[in-house]
């Protein structure tokens, strides 16, 4: 339904403030939740100026961030699809 599915959008952009800013943008292109399109860690990459390798560790230590139980257990479902592999 369309108020669960905001209530979703709600508590993920809740869990996502608990990031940095370069974080949160990172996270968001790399699993398409701003535009719906998922971008390479190339194409993140440029727009931030730094590496692909730079780009998957900044993700990596994000979803690391997610993961921990404080944060995890208000967002079960949208964790286990993170922890299922990013987009390449």
């Amino acid at each position: 339904s369309a108020a669960a599915q905001e209530m979703l959008k709600d508590k993920i952009d809740h869990v996502l403030k608990t990031l940095t800013y370069r974080e949160r943008e990172i996270i968001k292109l790399r699993y398409g939740l701003g535009d719906g399109y998922t971008y390479t860690l190339e194409e993140v990459g440029r727009i931030f100026r730094v590496t692909r390798e730079r780009v998957r560790q900044i993700e990596a230590k994000a979803v690391r961030k997610l993961q921990h139980p404080v944060r995890s257990h208000q967002l079960k479902g949208f964790l286990e699809r993170l922890s299922a592999g990013a987009p390449n």
